[in-house]
């Protein structure tokens, strides 16, 4: 059953883009629906094409692309299908972002730069996008670049709930890899009981993408495990760098939990020759065969995004699936 409706006046139709069919896949499981079927294929200059391969006149259509490698190719074929979409006639139309593309690109550090992350928010509602969705947006700031109702998820209960599974005998301190993410760090330390926190400070090179260089830790982790947090794990020079300082400054281990996997290279061999005694992250983005190693532990974000699509198309309150948190 690719649809389901309401009272005979709605209907829920999920399109998936090609980047991360299985995501999609999975979300759809949990809600009792199959991804509606699409024809999408690529020419041979690059360009790309993508349609509903069933009717969509007036239904309630969440389109599911996760942001992967090669992002562009993938923001493209997203806008492309919302705008055949919209042209069909489907009455409102979700794109459910599991990971936002260029939200590191959310403000101008100096003279020139571009608002990437408005650019994106722009482009989708031009493309016919009514409503956004997406999981742990770098900073909170983006859901304001989108003309319409976003949806801000956390996958921090997911994560949390691991954590008190697996270390519920350890002496915990939660630890924001930088000052831009304690307050993340406090809402953790809440969530595990009242834990204490601390932070590393680090300098970032503007001039060079990836490049820190943590400087201290500022708290107290000496005989502790520290938990360290982050939104995503790119090429993991700075999260293991972080974890490095941690146990210098005393730390008998080190856990990092973090939302987005996206493992450039050479976070793997970063991540699986370092000390941290496990990795949780979630889903969001494809975790690849070949980026598994022995300390990863992935967890799957589809029921979350499953029951937030739910909440939307029944009309209900996304914001009560976290306590009023936003």
């Amino acid at each position: 059953m690719s649809v389901i409706s309401v009272a005979g006046r709605k209907s829920l139709m999920l399109f998936s883009g090609r980047a991360y069919p299985e995501l999609a896949d999975e979300i759809a499981a949990h809600i009792g629906v199959t991804v509606t079927d699409t024809t999408a294929r690529d020419f041979a200059n690059g360009e790309t094409f993508i349609k509903s391969n069933e009717s969509v006149r007036g239904s309630d259509a969440f389109v599911i692309q996760s942001y992967t490698t090669p992002i562009n190719q993938w923001v493209m074929e997203s806008l492309i299908l919302v705008d055949s979409l919209k042209r069909a006639s489907a009455k409102r139309i979700t794109v459910v972002a599991p990971f936002y593309p260029y939200a590191r690109q959310d403000k101008k550090h100096r003279g020139r730069e571009p608002i990437s992350a408005r650019l994106i928010a722009d482009l989708f509602k031009t493309a016919g996008a009514d409503r956004l969705m997406a999981v742990d947006l770098h900073t909170a700031q983006i859901q304001g670049f989108f003309d319409g109702p976003v949806d801000h998820l956390f996958a921090q209960p997911l994560l949390a709930e691991h954590v008190k599974a697996t270390y519920a005998e350890e002496d915990i301190v939660v630890v924001s890899p930088d000052t831009g993410r304690v307050r993340a760090a406090e809402q953790w330390a809440d969530e595990l009981g009242g834990l204490d926190i601390a932070f590393v400070h680090k300098t970032r090179d503007l001039d060079a993408a990836n490049e820190v260089v943590a400087n201290r830790v500022v708290g107290e982790v000496a005989g502790k495990c520290c938990l360290l947090i982050d939104d995503m794990i790119d090429t993991g020079g700075s999260i293991t760098k972080a974890a490095e300082l941690l146990f210098d400054s005393g730390a008998t281990d080190v856990v990092i939990a973090a939302t987005h996997a996206i493992f450039s290279p050479p976070a793997i061999d970063r991540l699986k020759n370092s000390r941290v005694r496990e990795v949780i992250v979630t889903n969001t983005l494809p975790v690849r065969p070949e980026h598994d190693f022995d300390k990863l532990t992935v967890l799957s974000i589809a029921p979350l995004l499953a029951q937030a699509i739910k909440a939307v198309f029944e009309d209900g309150s996304v914001t009560s699936l976290f306590a009023g948190r936003s």
